[in-house]
């Protein structure tokens, strides 16, 4: 089952790199920029086919993907008569856009796939399900069994028993009217909660231990769930970038002399699919409840590297928005002086700085990757 877990996020991993590439196609070919090849891969042609004037195909590394955009650069050679759909000949709002659909479409990727968790499997929450009646409590006396589930306290219905529950701690000892749903039978009972200590607290309980389980939400609520955990998954992707420089010399450590791995540390791809393998193969959790952990993994990393590849760095999507940028802070100023728009920045002449760049992610991956391989992150899930 874990090869499953780990051939399975391999394909969610490509299909959200092809999702990526797929957005600059889209917005390329919406401003009529020429785009000659979309392949994911990379190295020798494996398959591919022409659709127009752009080939589609697969390569044999299945380590990305790539949509190449004719005329990157001033110095890429255009076919004659369509010097005006290079992309150094677009706009800067265009570039921007082009540039920043594939993170784009990674964040869509991770909302709806969290939307798709909290409408159509749902998250683990407290259920009104009693799953152990305390010896001696006040639920034994009242006859309130295992399997039974509260459908409504004093005529109220129970619609979320993280807050429900609180009528219980709240009722200062007073009698409640409890529905009880056993099999198929409709019950009322009712019980008197009995104030207890319960980890150094006073709270009035009835005696019962609520099952935890898989819940849905409805549409309305599953928007706004998957919203706003898209937004926290943003401020920690943000924070984990911010003190990424500051983990690799543990990581070094980590990898060179076997010390611990931190589970909040970083983590490559390699490392990823493992937990998405034994996430998948855990056999104390339900299929649903691996199937949502999962959903989770590959919702959170669509939205970790959608961010990545904003970051103001040569040679990621976020280098040339910088460049772009750049572009238009030089128009404003040429423009407050009278003179003509200077010549768009040819990237070219920040090759050195692309390559040192390139460098020290290529060297970070291979350092994640040995980490991964010989001291694995281990959680326990």
């Amino acid at each position: 089952m874990q090869i499953i877990g780990i051939l399975s996020f391999v394909v969610a991993l490509l299909l959200s790199v092809m999702l990526h590439e797929f957005g600059h196609y889209v917005m390329a070919k919406r401003f009529g920029m020429k785009v000659s090849e979309f392949f994911l891969g990379f190295g020798q042609r494996l398959w591919s086919t022409r659709r127009g004037e752009t080939e589609f195909g697969i390569k044999l590394i299945p380590a990305g993907g790539y949509c190449k955009i004719e005329g990157m650069t001033p110095t890429d050679v255009m076919p004659a008569g369509e010097e005006d759909r290079a992309f150094y000949s677009a706009t800067s709002g265009r570039k921007l856009i082009v540039l920043g659909a594939g993170s784009f479409l990674h964040f869509v990727l991770g909302y709806l796939l969290l939307f798709v968790l909290f409408a159509g499997i749902g998250t683990n929450q407290l259920l009104p399900v009693v799953s152990e009646v305390v010896k001696g409590s006040v639920a034994q006396s009242v006859g309130i069994e295992v399997g039974d589930e509260i459908t409504s306290i004093n005529g109220v219905k129970v619609t979320d028993w993280y807050v429900d529950v609180l009528k219980i701690r709240n009722s200062h000892g007073k009698e409640l009217t409890l529905g009880i749903k056993r099999d198929s039978q409709d019950l009322i009972l009712v019980a008197t909660p009995k104030l207890e200590n319960v980890d150094g607290t006073d709270r009035f309980i009835l005696g019962i231990i609520s099952d935890i389980g898989l819940k849905r939400t409805g549409v309305v609520t599953s928007f706004k769930n998957a919203g706003l955990v898209t937004r926290d998954f943003l401020s920690q992707s943000v924070t984990s970038l911010t003190k990424l420089p500051g983990k690799i010399p543990a990581l070094w450590g980590q990898t060179v002399n076997g010390d611990k791995r931190d589970a909040n540390g970083l983590v490559g791809v390699v490392g990823v699919a493992r937990v998405s393998g034994e996430t998948l193969s855990n056999s104390q959790r339900s299929p649903m409840e691996r199937f949502a952990t999962f959903i989770l993994i590959i919702a959170s990393l669509n939205i970790f590297v959608g961010l990545f590849n904003l970051l103001p760095i040569l040679p990621l999507d976020g280098g040339h928005m910088a460049v772009a940028i750049a572009d238009e802070i030089r128009a404003f100023i040429a423009r407050l002086r009278g003179r003509a728009r200077p010549a768009a920045i040819d990237v070219t002449t920040l090759t050195p700085i692309t390559m040192v760049v390139f460098a020290i992610l290529a060297a970070l991956t291979l350092l994640l990757l040995v980490a991964d391989i010989v001291n694995p992150v281990i959680l326990n899930l």
